[in-house]
């Protein structure tokens, strides 16, 4: 791609101003902090190092500073980096950010995805593990991890798992909690053949109120809203590091090894429209290619309802899904102003209506890219861009291949990852002889 065509995605674009008397208010993430409630408490760890460390050390790292301040949103956070001559350095390896200071230094701590590489490899490994023995939470199964600039990623696979079985992509790893867990519960229960976990940020992962506070303290009053200056999102040609997994689909795919996979199932973190909101949105699609409900199954059309009886691949992926939640629905576009939104009955036939986006999609929060259908007061999900990303690269690497963008609430996740635990304590018991 020429890269003056880059552009942000719209998910990240949005205009805001931050009060100098109140820097610490929130301006994003208002969904996810205040109405989701979603703890980003295990993500990152703010250190103040004093004295700050040699030049050595900073000349050993990436500068960042000028990307930054040429694609951070957060405009009172540019002028906060340039009014107090900030320079931001990135650790590769460690994949550590430092914010460099006149005689003291910040470094932002990737606590996350340390917890996963140790848990996986025992250590914090810098460069290609190759394929090793998971721990005893998944039996029979080999993990990987491949660094690049961005966190790098962990691919995980069990020994002659059925090739029908689904591979798993948690394409945003660290700002949906909870998705690792899903992920690794549907390994363990044996749902899924493989999964591949992105372990950079993805650009709007909050700051804590206790990192915050550690900041006031400091001096350094950054604000709380996205934080696309602390991780960067995008790399040195402006591209999305976030979508690693979507365009880089077949590669990592193919370093799998075995047959190409008939269905993958591409989880995702929503906060849904209410707190205790458990609905599944599985998304087919939003954007060219587009689908038809034909496409699906046999329909069946009584009036403005549509009956639609799913093939096999689909029947697959739905079943799967009922571990999480009987509430499923599926959405997808057949035109840029034709859309459809369906429940999943129990026989996993599905029953719904077409609809005009145009008309009835409207923004769950004032300022949000975040769409909702009010008649249903559901979330909205077709427009999603990176999974159109990974369902092309997936048919150029396998064609045929399904791709089930899904969409879990944060207490449905937060429910599978209290089920992961117990197997966790289950396994522990087991490895000791107890």
């Amino acid at each position: 791609m020429d890269q003056r065509e880059t552009r942000i995605p719209p998910l990240f674009v949005n205009r805001f101003t931050v009060e100098e008397s109140d820097p610490f208010r929130r301006y994003l993430n208002r969904l996810e902090v205040e109405v989701g409630r979603e703890d980003y408490r295990h993500l990152k760890r703010v250190e103040l190092v004093e004295p700050a460390p040699p030049e050595a050390e900073f000349a050993a790292m990436e500068e960042i500073t000028e990307r930054l301040l040429k694609t951070t949103q957060n405009n009172y956070n540019r002028e906060l980096l340039l009014r107090q001559g900030i320079r931001v350095y990135l650790d590769v390896p460690r994949y550590q950010v430092w914010y460099r200071l006149k005689e003291r230094a910040i470094r932002f701590v990737p606590l996350w995805r340390e917890a996963l590489l140790k848990r996986f490899f025992g250590e914090l490994p810098t460069g290609d593990t190759g394929w090793r023995p998971c721990p005893p939470l998944l039996p029979e199964a080999e993990g990987r991890f491949l660094p690049d600039g961005a966190g790098g990623v962990i691919l995980l696979r069990r020994n002659h798992a059925p090739a029908a079985l689904p591979l798993l992509t948690a394409t945003h790893g660290p700002y949906d909690p909870h998705t690792y867990e899903v992920t690794l519960y549907f390994l363990r229960a044996g749902k899924a053949r493989a999964a591949l976990i992105n372990l950079g940020f993805a650009g709007r992962e909050p700051l804590t109120d206790e990192n915050l506070d550690k900041l006031k303290g400091w001096g350094v009053p950054l604000n709380p809203s996205n934080i696309d200056v602390i991780y960067p999102y995008v790399d040195a040609a402006g591209h999305p590091l976030c979508y690693k997994l979507e365009k880089g689909f077949g590669h990592f795919a193919a370093l799998l090894g075995a047959s190409a996979p008939r269905l993958v199932l591409d989880i995702h973190g929503c906060v849904g429209t209410a707190p205790d909101d458990v609905r599944l949105i599985v998304g087919l699609g939003g954007l060219p290619p587009y689908l038809r409900p034909a496409d699906i199954g046999r329909v069946e059309a009584r009036g403005t309802v549509l009956h639609v009886f799913p093939r096999a691949a689909y029947r697959a992926g739905l079943a799967v899904l009922r571990d999480l939640s009987e509430e499923i629905y599926v959405q997808f576009c057949e035109g840029p102003h034709l859309g459809y939104h369906f429940a999943v009955l129990g026989r996993l036939q599905l029953l719904g209506r077409a609809l005009d986006p145009r008309v009835e999609v409207r923004s769950l929060l004032p300022g949000e890219e975040r769409s909702f259908l009010p008649g249903e007061n559901i979330r909205w999900l077709p427009g999603a861009g990176g999974n159109a990303l990974q369902r092309l690269e997936a048919r150029r690497f396998a064609p045929g291949t399904l791709c089930l963008h899904v969409e879990i609430p944060t207490l449905v996740r937060c429910r599978m990852a209290l089920r992961l635990g117990e197997l966790a304590a289950l396994s522990s018991l087991e490895a000791s002889g107890l």
